[in-house]
């Protein structure tokens, strides 16, 4: 098979392999799709995210999914939780498996990830999708569970008011979240024109450079937001969303911060007694619900998706990742030529 590696030098190259062999509880997925995210951008640019740091040719991508090759879905299109917890564990036995200690993510650390063509993964981490999904969406399910996590998180309540910081894929997915959850109102600001676009198309009530500050606190409103979602990254968002924050607020860290550090002014967190709560990554009652909303088709996954490549032409998708040219990028690395309506029988052939 066909694999693509980052290389501690900074250097994306293909490789052939040998084709993985499933393990026990494992099943085969040949690759349809793999979405490049902010976590991958950090691997690429910064040779490392958190305390992780790129000391081996690693396979990146952890938001993808395809068809089964082998196991209970076999023949079927499938999305991937890449996350690969114990399950024995206090946290995996408390839904906190996203927490767990023993915990296996694609495309991180010492686990390969999706750029290839076949991957062996356990098959509890394996979920069906309908065919009539779109093309490519079996990959977006993982990043709309990190914004089911995030909502979970803030305990989003209808009629609540809400502000997102950072329109990339995952702010996007928040506000449509937030939308599907009646939020009263939902601010965004991001400093990109064409993500504020896609907010707005996406739900936004109002959608805003963040250094127009009185447009931004005009548009919350003087009481603040209720729920605050920092989707960028950076320290800045973070200001502005202790700023922005009502009295008794819950603000929700969803970006990783390029530094690895993030700070806040401790008076202003104090005075208005804020709740600050971190994401990592989501959980498996997320992911359930994510295939469960893809399946029924109650946010359009693929109105994110602005570029495609072929897994040939990876480097373009890396290009317009570190540009952050358009939502989000697709790398294909098998494309399906034809997609009956019945799930047991497909034809397919690797990108090129």
């Amino acid at each position: 098979m066909h694999v693509v590696r980052l290389h501690p030098d900074g250097m994306l190259r293909t490789h052939d392999e040998p084709d993985p062999e499933p393990g026990p509880g494992e099943a085969l997925v040949r690759i349809t799709a793999v979405g490049l995210c902010g976590s991958d951008r950090h691997w690429y640019l910064e040779h490392g995210i958190g305390d992780a740091s790129l000391d081996r040719p690693l396979i990146l991508g952890h938001e993808f999914g395809g068809v089964a090759e082998s196991g209970q879905y076999h023949g079927r299109r499938v999305a991937v939780d890449p996350t690969a917890p114990c399950w024995q564990c206090d946290l995996c036995r408390s839904g906190r498996e996203n927490l767990c200690l023993d915990l296996r993510f694609a495309g991180h650390g010492r686990t390969d990830g999706a750029l290839r063509e076949l991957i062996a993964w356990p098959e509890r981490s394996i979920h069906p999708l309908v065919d009539e999904l779109g093309r490519d969406e079996e990959a977006l399910v993982e990043p709309l569970a990190i914004g089911i996590h995030a909502l979970d998180l803030g305990e989003l309540r209808a009629g609540a008011s809400v502000a997102v910081l950072g329109a990339g894929p995952i702010g996007l997915l928040i506000v449509a979240l937030a939308r599907e959850a009646s939020a009263r109102e939902i601010v965004v600001t991001d400093p990109l024109p064409h993500r504020l676009d896609a907010a707005r198309s996406f739900g936004a009530t109002a959608a805003l450079g963040p250094e127009d500050k009185e447009a931004v606190s005009a548009a919350i409103g003087k009481h603040g937001a209720d729920v605050l979602f920092e989707a960028a990254g950076d320290q800045p968002a973070v200001d502005d969303a202790m700023e922005l924050a009502a009295q008794g607020a819950t603000i929700v860290l969803v970006g990783i911060p390029g530094e690895d550090r993030t700070s806040f002014t401790a008076s202003v967190a104090r005075r208005k007694g804020l709740v600050l709560k971190l994401t990592r990554r989501s959980t498996a009652s997320a992911f359930g619900r994510a295939v469960q909303m893809a399946n029924r088709r109650e946010i359009d996954l693929g109105a994110l998706v602005s570029l495609r490549v072929p897994m040939d032409d990876v480097q373009r998708g890396f290009d317009a990742l570190v540009e952050r040219a358009g939502n989000k990028v697709i790398v294909e690395p098998t494309r399906v030529v034809e997609r009956p309506a019945t799930s047991a029988v497909r034809t397919e052939e690797r990108a090129a």
